[in-house]
Protein backbone atom coordinates (compact mmCIF):
# COMPACT_ATOMS: atom_id res chain seq x y z
CA UNK A 1 0.00 0.00 0.00
CA UNK A 2 1.32 3.44 -0.87
CA UNK A 3 1.81 5.63 2.17
CA UNK A 4 0.00 8.97 1.89
CA UNK A 5 1.69 11.77 3.71
CA UNK A 6 -0.64 13.48 6.14
CA UNK A 7 -1.32 17.12 5.38
CA UNK A 8 -1.14 19.28 8.47
CA UNK A 9 0.42 22.43 9.77
CA UNK A 10 3.90 21.79 11.14
CA UNK A 11 3.74 22.54 14.84
CA UNK A 12 7.47 21.82 15.07
CA UNK A 13 8.19 24.56 12.52
CA UNK A 14 6.38 27.15 14.63
CA UNK A 15 8.57 26.26 17.60
CA UNK A 16 11.78 25.71 15.67
CA UNK A 17 12.01 27.79 12.48
CA UNK A 18 15.77 27.14 12.41
CA UNK A 19 15.47 23.36 12.69
CA UNK A 20 17.47 21.59 9.95
CA UNK A 21 15.59 19.80 7.19
CA UNK A 22 17.95 16.84 7.56
CA UNK A 23 21.13 15.74 9.33
CA UNK A 24 24.12 18.09 9.18
CA UNK A 25 27.44 16.23 9.07
CA UNK A 26 30.72 18.11 9.48
CA UNK A 27 33.15 15.38 10.48
CA UNK A 28 34.02 12.06 8.88
CA UNK A 29 32.91 10.12 11.93
CA UNK A 30 30.68 10.47 14.96
CA UNK A 31 31.91 11.07 17.57
CA UNK A 32 34.17 13.63 15.92
CA UNK A 33 37.62 14.66 17.16
CA UNK A 34 36.44 17.44 19.50
CA UNK A 35 33.80 15.19 21.02
CA UNK A 36 36.36 12.43 21.54
CA UNK A 37 38.78 14.82 23.25
CA UNK A 38 36.12 16.27 25.53
CA UNK A 39 34.89 12.81 26.43
CA UNK A 40 38.41 11.68 27.31
CA UNK A 41 38.87 14.72 29.54
CA UNK A 42 35.48 14.18 31.18
CA UNK A 43 36.41 10.56 31.84
CA UNK A 44 39.16 11.73 34.18
CA UNK A 45 36.56 12.96 36.69
CA UNK A 46 33.30 11.20 35.72
CA UNK A 47 32.38 7.69 34.64
CA UNK A 48 31.35 8.30 31.03
CA UNK A 49 32.04 4.90 29.50
CA UNK A 50 28.47 4.61 28.25
CA UNK A 51 28.65 7.92 26.35
CA UNK A 52 27.62 7.90 22.69
CA UNK A 53 29.17 11.32 22.08
CA UNK A 54 29.50 14.69 23.83
CA UNK A 55 26.52 16.90 22.99
CA UNK A 56 26.35 20.65 22.54
CA UNK A 57 22.92 21.46 23.89
CA UNK A 58 23.32 25.16 23.15
CA UNK A 59 23.33 24.33 19.42
CA UNK A 60 20.74 21.53 19.53
CA UNK A 61 17.34 22.49 18.16
CA UNK A 62 13.98 20.77 17.95
CA UNK A 63 14.35 17.15 16.90
CA UNK A 64 18.07 17.54 16.17
CA UNK A 65 20.83 17.03 18.72
CA UNK A 66 24.19 18.69 18.08
CA UNK A 67 27.48 17.12 19.08
CA UNK A 68 30.54 19.10 20.15
CA UNK A 69 31.85 19.06 16.56
CA UNK A 70 28.74 20.72 15.13
CA UNK A 71 27.18 17.59 13.65
CA UNK A 72 23.40 17.72 13.96
CA UNK A 73 21.69 14.35 14.22
CA UNK A 74 17.98 13.63 13.94
CA UNK A 75 17.32 12.31 17.44
CA UNK A 76 14.86 9.43 17.73
CA UNK A 77 16.30 8.29 21.09
CA UNK A 78 15.89 11.65 22.85
CA UNK A 79 17.74 11.26 26.13
CA UNK A 80 16.45 7.72 26.60
CA UNK A 81 12.82 8.72 25.98
CA UNK A 82 12.90 11.75 28.27
CA UNK A 83 12.79 14.76 25.89
CA UNK A 84 9.12 15.60 25.32
CA UNK A 85 9.10 18.83 23.30
CA UNK A 86 12.44 19.05 21.50
CA UNK A 87 15.73 20.76 22.24
CA UNK A 88 15.56 24.39 23.35
CA UNK A 89 11.77 24.58 23.17
CA UNK A 90 10.84 28.26 23.59
CA UNK A 91 7.81 27.52 25.77
CA UNK A 92 9.98 25.61 28.24
CA UNK A 93 12.65 28.33 28.07
CA UNK A 94 9.98 30.87 29.01
CA UNK A 95 8.95 28.78 32.02
CA UNK A 96 12.60 28.37 33.00
CA UNK A 97 13.11 32.15 33.04
CA UNK A 98 10.02 32.92 35.12
CA UNK A 99 10.10 34.38 38.62
CA UNK A 100 8.27 31.25 39.75
CA UNK A 101 11.19 29.14 38.51
CA UNK A 102 13.88 31.36 40.00
CA UNK A 103 12.15 31.17 43.36
CA UNK A 104 11.95 27.37 43.18
CA UNK A 105 15.59 26.93 42.16
CA UNK A 106 17.39 29.29 44.53
CA UNK A 107 15.22 28.45 47.55
CA UNK A 108 14.75 24.76 46.85
CA UNK A 109 12.41 23.81 49.68
CA UNK A 110 12.37 20.73 51.85
CA UNK A 111 8.82 20.11 50.72
CA UNK A 112 7.63 17.78 53.47
CA UNK A 113 8.57 20.23 56.20
CA UNK A 114 8.45 23.62 54.46
CA UNK A 115 6.23 23.37 51.37
CA UNK A 116 6.08 26.48 49.21
CA UNK A 117 2.93 28.61 49.19
CA UNK A 118 2.40 27.95 45.48
CA UNK A 119 3.16 24.21 45.37
CA UNK A 120 -0.48 23.07 45.35
CA UNK A 121 -1.21 25.41 42.44
CA UNK A 122 1.88 24.23 40.55
CA UNK A 123 0.75 20.63 40.96
CA UNK A 124 -2.89 21.31 40.11
CA UNK A 125 -2.01 23.15 36.89
CA UNK A 126 0.46 20.52 35.71
CA UNK A 127 1.16 17.10 37.22
CA UNK A 128 -2.31 16.68 38.76
CA UNK A 129 -4.08 18.11 35.72
CA UNK A 130 -2.46 15.27 33.78
CA UNK A 131 -3.36 12.58 36.32
CA UNK A 132 -4.50 9.23 34.92
CA UNK A 133 -8.26 8.60 35.00
CA UNK A 134 -9.48 7.90 38.51
CA UNK A 135 -6.51 9.43 40.32
CA UNK A 136 -6.38 12.71 42.22
CA UNK A 137 -3.32 12.54 44.48
CA UNK A 138 0.41 12.53 43.86
CA UNK A 139 3.63 11.93 45.72
CA UNK A 140 6.54 13.69 44.05
CA UNK A 141 10.02 12.22 44.05
CA UNK A 142 13.44 12.64 42.48
CA UNK A 143 13.68 10.08 39.65
CA UNK A 144 11.92 7.12 38.07
CA UNK A 145 13.71 4.69 40.36
CA UNK A 146 12.76 6.81 43.37
CA UNK A 147 9.15 6.98 42.16
CA UNK A 148 8.98 3.19 42.14
CA UNK A 149 10.73 2.83 45.49
CA UNK A 150 8.36 5.24 47.20
CA UNK A 151 5.42 3.40 45.63
CA UNK A 152 6.79 0.16 47.09
CA UNK A 153 7.06 1.82 50.51
CA UNK A 154 3.46 2.98 50.23
CA UNK A 155 2.39 -0.57 49.37
CA UNK A 156 4.17 -2.14 52.32
CA UNK A 157 2.89 0.42 54.80
CA UNK A 158 -0.64 0.08 53.45
CA UNK A 159 -0.67 -3.72 53.73
CA UNK A 160 0.77 -3.75 57.25
CA UNK A 161 -1.64 -1.03 58.39
CA UNK A 162 -4.52 -3.22 57.17
CA UNK A 163 -3.20 -6.11 59.26
CA UNK A 164 -2.55 -3.93 62.29
CA UNK A 165 -5.93 -2.23 62.20
CA UNK A 166 -6.39 0.45 64.84
CA UNK A 167 -3.62 -0.98 66.99
CA UNK A 168 -0.40 0.98 67.21
CA UNK A 169 3.11 -0.36 66.66
CA UNK A 170 4.05 -3.03 69.20
CA UNK A 171 7.19 -2.91 71.30
CA UNK A 172 8.42 -6.04 69.51
CA UNK A 173 7.98 -4.34 66.14
CA UNK A 174 9.86 -1.23 67.20
CA UNK A 175 12.71 -3.21 68.76
CA UNK A 176 13.09 -5.76 65.95
CA UNK A 177 13.05 -3.21 63.15
CA UNK A 178 16.23 -1.62 64.50
CA UNK A 179 17.90 -4.99 63.97
CA UNK A 180 16.48 -5.28 60.43
CA UNK A 181 14.36 -8.27 61.42
CA UNK A 182 10.70 -9.20 61.58
CA UNK A 183 8.11 -8.40 62.73
CA UNK A 184 9.17 -4.75 62.58
CA UNK A 185 10.89 -5.18 59.22
CA UNK A 186 8.48 -6.50 56.62
CA UNK A 187 8.84 -9.93 55.06
CA UNK A 188 6.27 -9.03 52.40
CA UNK A 189 7.40 -8.91 48.77
CA UNK A 190 6.93 -6.97 45.55
CA UNK A 191 6.28 -9.10 42.46
CA UNK A 192 7.64 -8.04 39.07
CA UNK A 193 7.78 -9.64 35.64
CA UNK A 194 10.61 -11.30 33.75
CA UNK A 195 12.38 -8.79 31.44
CA UNK A 196 10.90 -5.85 33.37
CA UNK A 197 12.92 -2.77 34.28
CA UNK A 198 12.00 -0.60 37.26
CA UNK A 199 15.20 1.21 38.23
CA UNK A 200 18.65 0.83 39.72
CA UNK A 201 18.19 1.68 43.41
CA UNK A 202 18.17 -1.13 45.97
CA UNK A 203 14.44 -1.82 46.11
CA UNK A 204 13.72 -1.03 42.48
CA UNK A 205 16.74 -3.07 41.37
CA UNK A 206 15.27 -6.14 43.05
CA UNK A 207 12.30 -5.80 40.68
CA UNK A 208 14.46 -5.15 37.60
CA UNK A 209 14.88 -8.28 35.45
CA UNK A 210 16.10 -6.92 32.10
CA UNK A 211 19.91 -7.31 32.08
CA UNK A 212 22.40 -9.02 34.38
CA UNK A 213 24.82 -6.08 34.28
CA UNK A 214 22.33 -3.93 36.21
CA UNK A 215 22.17 -6.34 39.14
CA UNK A 216 25.55 -8.05 39.49
CA UNK A 217 27.29 -7.64 42.89
CA UNK A 218 24.32 -5.78 44.43
CA UNK A 219 22.46 -7.34 47.38
CA UNK A 220 18.89 -8.17 46.41
CA UNK A 221 15.62 -8.91 48.13
CA UNK A 222 14.30 -12.45 47.47
CA UNK A 223 11.27 -11.15 45.61
CA UNK A 224 9.33 -13.22 43.05
CA UNK A 225 9.07 -12.73 39.33
CA UNK A 226 6.31 -13.89 37.00
CA UNK A 227 6.61 -14.63 33.28
CA UNK A 228 5.71 -11.85 30.86
CA UNK A 229 4.10 -12.99 27.59
CA UNK A 230 6.46 -13.36 24.65
CA UNK A 231 4.04 -12.62 21.85
CA UNK A 232 4.24 -13.15 18.12
CA UNK A 233 4.09 -10.05 15.93
CA UNK A 234 2.10 -8.57 14.32
CA UNK A 235 -0.15 -9.25 17.31
CA UNK A 236 -3.37 -9.13 15.28
CA UNK A 237 -2.12 -11.94 13.01
CA UNK A 238 -1.40 -14.39 15.86
CA UNK A 239 -4.49 -14.05 18.04
CA UNK A 240 -4.85 -17.69 19.13
CA UNK A 241 -1.16 -18.31 19.85
CA UNK A 242 -0.85 -15.05 21.75
CA UNK A 243 -3.96 -15.70 23.83
CA UNK A 244 -2.56 -19.12 24.80
CA UNK A 245 0.74 -17.54 25.80
CA UNK A 246 -0.96 -14.86 27.86
CA UNK A 247 -3.18 -17.42 29.59
CA UNK A 248 -0.09 -19.48 30.43
CA UNK A 249 1.55 -16.46 32.05
CA UNK A 250 -1.63 -15.46 33.89
CA UNK A 251 -2.02 -18.95 35.32
CA UNK A 252 1.54 -18.91 36.60
CA UNK A 253 1.14 -15.39 37.99
CA UNK A 254 -1.90 -16.45 40.01
CA UNK A 255 -0.08 -19.53 41.26
CA UNK A 256 2.96 -17.51 42.35
CA UNK A 257 0.80 -15.10 44.32
CA UNK A 258 -1.30 -17.81 45.96
CA UNK A 259 1.71 -19.96 46.87
CA UNK A 260 4.04 -17.20 47.98
CA UNK A 261 5.47 -18.04 51.43
CA UNK A 262 4.90 -14.42 52.42
CA UNK A 263 2.32 -11.85 51.41
CA UNK A 264 2.72 -10.22 47.97
CA UNK A 265 2.15 -6.58 48.86
CA UNK A 266 2.08 -5.31 45.28
CA UNK A 267 2.93 -6.21 41.73
CA UNK A 268 4.48 -3.81 39.23
CA UNK A 269 4.31 -3.93 35.45
CA UNK A 270 5.16 -1.72 32.47
CA UNK A 271 2.63 -1.18 29.67
CA UNK A 272 5.50 -2.00 27.32
CA UNK A 273 8.65 -3.59 28.72
CA UNK A 274 10.96 -0.92 27.42
CA UNK A 275 14.52 -1.68 28.54
CA UNK A 276 13.71 -5.39 28.37
CA UNK A 277 13.11 -5.27 24.62
CA UNK A 278 9.87 -3.36 23.95
CA UNK A 279 7.76 -6.39 24.76
CA UNK A 280 4.01 -5.90 24.33
CA UNK A 281 0.96 -7.67 25.71
CA UNK A 282 -2.71 -7.27 24.80
CA UNK A 283 -5.31 -5.37 26.86
CA UNK A 284 -6.78 -8.75 27.82
CA UNK A 285 -3.58 -9.68 29.65
CA UNK A 286 -3.50 -6.51 31.71
CA UNK A 287 -7.22 -6.67 32.44
CA UNK A 288 -6.69 -10.15 33.84
CA UNK A 289 -3.66 -9.04 35.85
CA UNK A 290 -5.90 -6.36 37.37
CA UNK A 291 -8.58 -8.93 38.17
CA UNK A 292 -6.07 -11.27 39.83
CA UNK A 293 -4.53 -8.44 41.84
CA UNK A 294 -7.92 -7.41 43.21
CA UNK A 295 -8.98 -10.95 44.03
CA UNK A 296 -5.71 -11.61 45.87
CA UNK A 297 -5.64 -8.16 47.55
CA UNK A 298 -2.35 -7.28 45.86
CA UNK A 299 -1.79 -3.63 44.96
CA UNK A 300 -1.42 -2.99 41.22
CA UNK A 301 1.39 -0.56 40.29
CA UNK A 302 1.78 0.54 36.67
CA UNK A 303 5.27 1.79 35.83
CA UNK A 304 4.75 4.55 33.26
CA UNK A 305 8.23 6.04 33.67
CA UNK A 306 9.10 5.41 30.02
CA UNK A 307 5.67 4.90 28.45
CA UNK A 308 3.86 7.92 29.92
CA UNK A 309 3.21 11.46 28.68
CA UNK A 310 1.90 10.95 25.20
CA UNK A 311 4.35 8.80 23.25
CA UNK A 312 1.91 5.87 22.89
CA UNK A 313 -0.89 7.93 21.38
CA UNK A 314 -2.54 8.13 24.80
CA UNK A 315 -1.31 10.42 27.56
CA UNK A 316 -0.83 7.32 29.74
CA UNK A 317 -0.17 4.07 27.91
CA UNK A 318 -2.29 2.02 30.31
CA UNK A 319 -5.34 3.88 28.96
CA UNK A 320 -5.07 1.51 25.98
CA UNK A 321 -6.11 -1.32 28.32
CA UNK A 322 -9.59 0.03 29.19
CA UNK A 323 -9.37 -1.37 32.70
CA UNK A 324 -12.62 -1.84 34.63
CA UNK A 325 -11.02 0.00 37.56
CA UNK A 326 -7.89 2.18 37.79
CA UNK A 327 -4.53 0.87 38.99
CA UNK A 328 -3.69 1.51 42.63
CA UNK A 329 -0.61 3.54 41.71
CA UNK A 330 0.96 4.87 38.51
CA UNK A 331 4.60 5.95 38.56
CA UNK A 332 6.05 8.54 36.19
CA UNK A 333 9.23 10.41 35.26
CA UNK A 334 11.22 10.86 32.00
CA UNK A 335 9.10 12.91 29.54
CA UNK A 336 7.49 14.78 32.43
CA UNK A 337 10.94 15.93 33.63
CA UNK A 338 9.56 15.37 37.13
CA UNK A 339 8.89 12.13 39.01
CA UNK A 340 6.51 10.53 41.45
CA UNK A 341 3.45 8.34 41.68
CA UNK A 342 -0.27 8.96 41.35
CA UNK A 343 -2.93 7.35 43.54
CA UNK A 344 -6.45 7.94 44.80
CA UNK A 345 -6.87 5.84 47.93
CA UNK A 346 -5.99 8.10 50.90
CA UNK A 347 -4.92 4.99 52.84
CA UNK A 348 -1.85 4.78 50.60
CA UNK A 349 -0.62 7.83 52.44
CA UNK A 350 0.83 6.74 55.82
CA UNK A 351 -0.90 8.09 58.91
CA UNK A 352 2.29 9.18 60.63
CA UNK A 353 4.65 11.90 59.32
CA UNK A 354 8.26 11.13 58.32
CA UNK A 355 7.42 7.68 56.96
CA UNK A 356 7.26 8.70 53.29
CA UNK A 357 9.96 11.35 53.46
CA UNK A 358 13.27 12.76 52.31
CA UNK A 359 14.75 16.24 52.30
CA UNK A 360 13.31 17.45 48.99
CA UNK A 361 10.42 15.07 48.18
CA UNK A 362 10.73 16.03 44.55
CA UNK A 363 11.57 19.46 43.16
CA UNK A 364 9.22 22.41 42.50
CA UNK A 365 11.41 23.55 39.59
CA UNK A 366 10.80 20.24 37.84
CA UNK A 367 7.09 20.43 38.64
CA UNK A 368 7.02 23.87 36.97
CA UNK A 369 8.61 22.39 33.84
CA UNK A 370 6.10 19.51 33.99
CA UNK A 371 3.31 22.08 34.10
CA UNK A 372 4.66 23.83 31.01
CA UNK A 373 5.06 20.48 29.22
CA UNK A 374 1.49 19.47 30.01
CA UNK A 375 0.06 22.81 28.91
CA UNK A 376 1.94 22.73 25.60
CA UNK A 377 0.79 19.16 24.95
CA UNK A 378 -2.84 20.10 25.57
CA UNK A 379 -2.66 23.39 23.63
CA UNK A 380 -1.35 21.67 20.51
CA UNK A 381 -3.18 18.33 20.93
CA UNK A 382 0.18 16.59 20.70
CA UNK A 383 -1.08 13.23 21.93
CA UNK A 384 -3.44 13.00 18.95
CA UNK A 385 -0.71 14.20 16.59
CA UNK A 386 1.72 11.62 17.97
CA UNK A 387 -0.83 8.92 17.27
CA UNK A 388 -1.21 10.15 13.68
CA UNK A 389 2.52 10.41 13.10
CA UNK A 390 3.02 7.00 14.68
CA UNK A 391 0.58 5.43 12.22
CA UNK A 392 2.39 7.10 9.32
CA UNK A 393 5.80 6.04 10.60
CA UNK A 394 4.70 2.47 11.31
CA UNK A 395 3.36 2.11 7.79
CA UNK A 396 6.59 3.35 6.22
CA UNK A 397 8.71 1.13 8.45
CA UNK A 398 6.57 -1.90 7.68
CA UNK A 399 7.09 -1.30 3.97
CA UNK A 400 10.87 -0.94 4.30
CA UNK A 401 11.69 -3.54 6.95
CA UNK A 402 9.65 -6.23 5.21
CA UNK A 403 12.22 -6.08 2.39
CA UNK A 404 15.02 -7.25 4.71
CA UNK A 405 13.70 -10.35 6.53
CA UNK A 406 17.22 -11.75 7.01
CA UNK A 407 18.22 -8.63 8.97
CA UNK A 408 15.14 -7.45 10.87
CA UNK A 409 11.78 -8.80 12.04
CA UNK A 410 8.96 -8.40 14.57
CA UNK A 411 8.04 -4.78 13.92
CA UNK A 412 5.74 -3.78 16.76
CA UNK A 413 3.92 -0.78 18.13
CA UNK A 414 1.05 -0.55 15.65
CA UNK A 415 -1.57 1.94 16.88
CA UNK A 416 0.78 2.81 19.73
CA UNK A 417 1.98 6.24 18.64
CA UNK A 418 5.71 6.46 18.02
CA UNK A 419 6.43 3.79 20.64
CA UNK A 420 7.76 1.50 17.90
CA UNK A 421 10.45 -1.19 17.88
CA UNK A 422 11.74 -4.18 15.94
CA UNK A 423 14.23 -7.02 16.33
CA UNK A 424 17.50 -7.61 14.54
CA UNK A 425 18.85 -11.02 13.58
CA UNK A 426 21.63 -10.80 16.17
CA UNK A 427 23.63 -8.35 18.26
CA UNK A 428 26.17 -7.78 15.48
CA UNK A 429 23.45 -6.80 13.02
CA UNK A 430 21.89 -4.44 15.55
CA UNK A 431 25.26 -2.79 16.20
CA UNK A 432 25.81 -2.28 12.47
CA UNK A 433 22.38 -0.68 12.08
CA UNK A 434 22.80 1.60 15.10
CA UNK A 435 26.31 2.69 14.10
CA UNK A 436 25.31 3.03 10.46
CA UNK A 437 22.42 5.32 11.34
CA UNK A 438 24.62 7.42 13.58
CA UNK A 439 27.26 7.79 10.87
CA UNK A 440 24.51 9.10 8.55
CA UNK A 441 23.13 11.52 11.11
CA UNK A 442 20.43 9.67 13.08
CA UNK A 443 20.76 9.09 16.82
CA UNK A 444 18.95 5.88 17.75
CA UNK A 445 19.11 3.34 20.57
CA UNK A 446 18.64 -0.33 21.31
CA UNK A 447 16.92 -2.30 24.04
CA UNK A 448 16.64 -5.91 25.15
CA UNK A 449 18.92 -8.48 23.54
CA UNK A 450 18.60 -7.59 19.85
CA UNK A 451 15.91 -4.90 19.61
CA UNK A 452 15.94 -1.33 18.29
CA UNK A 453 13.47 1.17 19.72
CA UNK A 454 12.22 4.60 18.70
CA UNK A 455 11.69 7.30 21.32
CA UNK A 456 11.29 10.63 19.48
CA UNK A 457 9.77 13.83 20.82
CA UNK A 458 6.06 14.62 20.67
CA UNK A 459 6.98 17.15 17.97
CA UNK A 460 8.35 14.46 15.67
CA UNK A 461 6.36 14.81 12.46
CA UNK A 462 5.90 13.14 9.09
CA UNK A 463 8.79 15.11 7.63
CA UNK A 464 11.08 13.76 10.34
CA UNK A 465 9.75 10.26 9.76
CA UNK A 466 10.64 10.57 6.07
CA UNK A 467 14.22 11.55 6.93
CA UNK A 468 14.58 8.75 9.45
CA UNK A 469 13.17 5.99 7.26
CA UNK A 470 15.29 7.20 4.34
CA UNK A 471 18.47 6.90 6.41
CA UNK A 472 17.46 3.53 7.84
CA UNK A 473 16.73 2.15 4.37
CA UNK A 474 20.11 3.35 3.12
CA UNK A 475 21.84 1.59 6.03
CA UNK A 476 19.93 -1.66 5.49
CA UNK A 477 20.79 -1.63 1.79
CA UNK A 478 24.48 -1.44 2.70
CA UNK A 479 24.47 -4.47 5.01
Amino acid sequence: MTQTRLKSTSIAATYFPEEPTGPVLKTGCIPGPKSQTLNTELGEVFDNRAAYFVADYFQSVGNYISDADGNKLLDVFCQISSNPLGYNNPALAKAAKSDEMINAIINRPALACFPSSDYKQILQEGILAAAPPGMNKVWTSLSGSDANETAYKAAFMYQHTKLRGDNGFTEDEMKSVMANSTPGASDMVILSFDKGFHGRLFGSLSTTRSKEIHKLDIPAFPWPKAPFPMLKYPIEEHVEENRAEEDRCLKELESIIKNSPTKVAALIVEPVQSEGGDNHATPYFFQEVRRISQEQEVLFIVDEVQTGVGASGKFWAHEHWELPSPPDMVTFSKKFQAAGFYFSNPELQPKQPYRQFNTWCGDPSKAIIAKAIYQEIVKNDLVTRTGQVGDYLYGKLNSVLSQYPTLVSNLRGKNYGTFIAWDCTDVDTRTKILMGCRAKGVNIGGCGDVSIRLRPTLLFEEKHADVFVGVLEEVLKGL
